[in-house]
């Protein structure tokens, strides 16, 4: 059995990953010009290093890590990641410096960002997937529930001290993860369908055997035990298979919030990166004074999770306490009110703050639902809402 080690963390760093769609510029469809964009960034090939579990490839490679700009399995998605920060503050200079230099790498080549979970109308069967054996092995193991995959979400690292704290901060949190869900949803259409749903990308991203809330884990012994047993049974091939709203992640010793869509803007990126950190850092405080762990059925999160999948900011989430139904607003409210102790201490009152608008909308979906509603072709409401996210508009 393959020991995995959890890399210490004694401070609450902070990273985050951004994925953006690229569109024509003319068309405002998903086109895959991630080699372009990244060749105009004088990208160079670098194996990266292997993950547990996980063989070498030659075929792979990643950009210059200054760019911080990664592929992902289709060619129409561009990641933008930064480097580990300490401070929201950080988070937000080293983004706008990366996503700038995409954004103009972008114009040159008469291409778009488009800041949404799902493209309005682009086909999935479309979309070029990255040429690469880990991602080509991928689509041979998932078939069509990878081919579809055309999704854009965040993830947020947030540091803690050892694995043990990690995975039990992936259970505490769990009850908090439709809250996010629901003040990030921006992927009402697919296909150039109104689907009826605020976020498409949560149910697209259910559809892979190891996505979605994470099951029940003790320790970091049983952790390790489960992701070793699935790849030793050969359900997954590395541990990088694994997609679960919330994940331990040993190489950078964080625990990853993976349940977001994508944003609308940079700005309400580092509200909910602000939320994370923050809710983190409380549950690791918690841990540490021995605070007794609420049991919360595994329902009643699917439930709130269903609920913000459907509606968004206008859901009403079941408190796991109190059993009382709330308003996505007044449950901000109330997580922003318990966190803002920590977040002067960590330097994000004003990007907690935020939340609070964010929950009470509009969001990003109801942008799209509205500008559609109102008559404009999803066309024009995808060239409008990607030049409102542009970071100089």
């Amino acid at each position: 059995m393959t020991v995995i080690q959890f890399r210490r963390n004694d401070r609450p760093t902070i990273g985050v990953e951004i994925e953006l769609g690229l569109v024509d510029g003319q068309t405002m469809e998903l086109t895959s010009a991630f080699g372009q964009v990244a060749d105009e960034l004088q990208r160079r090939a670098t194996p990266p290093a292997p993950l547990a579990g996980e063989k070498q490839s030659d075929d792979r490679y990643v950009v210059d890590d200054q760019l911080g700009l990664k592929p992902e399995l289709m060619q129409s998605v561009v990641e933008v990641v930064t480097g580990v920060c300490h401070t929201v503050g950080e988070a937000e200079a080293d983004l706008r410096g990366k996503v700038a230099r995409v954004q103009a790498a972008c114009d040159k080549l008469g291409l778009g960002l488009w800041w949404g979970a799902t493209h309005p109308f682009s086909r999935w069967s479309e979309q070029q997937v990255t040429p690469t054996d880990r991602y080509q092995g991928l689509v041979d193991h998932l078939q069509e529930m990878a081919r579809r995959l055309v999704t854009f979400g965040m993830h947020v690292h947030v540091g803690v001290d050892t694995g043990d704290k990690a995975v039990m901060i992936c259970d505490r949190i769990m009850r908090y993860l439709p809250v996010l869900l629901a003040i990030s949803s921006s992927s009402p259409f697919w296909e150039g369908r109104n689907t009826g749903l605020h976020s498409h990308r949560s149910k697209v991203m259910e559809g892979l055997p190891t996505a979605g809330l994470p099951t029940l884990m003790r320790n970091w012994s049983e952790y390790v035990w489960l992701v070793n047993h699935m790849i030793d049974t050969g359900f997954i091939n590395s541990i990088r298979e694994i997609w679960w709203d919330v994940r331990p992640h040993h190489n950078f010793g964080t625990v990853e919030v993976r349940v977001c869509d994508m944003p609308g803007n940079l700005d309400d990126v580092l509200a909910i990166a602000a939320m994370v950190q923050c809710l983190v850092q409380a549950l690791s405080e918690d841990i540490d004074q021995g605070a007794y762990q609420h049991d919360c059925h595994p329902m009643m999160v699917r439930q709130n999770k269903w609920r913000a999948t459907r509606y968004g900011v206008t859901a009403q989430l079941v408190d796991s306490y109190t059993y009382e139904v709330l308003s996505v607003a007044d449950v901000v409210d109330g997580m922003v009110e318990r966190l803002l102790p920590i977040a002067d201490r960590l330097g994000c009152v004003a990007a907690l703050e935020r939340c609070r608008s964010l929950a009470r909308g509009p969001s990003s979906a109801t942008r799209q639902l509205e500008l559609v509603e109102s008559g404009t072709s999803l066309v024009e409401m995808t060239r409008e809402l990607t030049e409102q996210s542009r970071l100089d508009a």
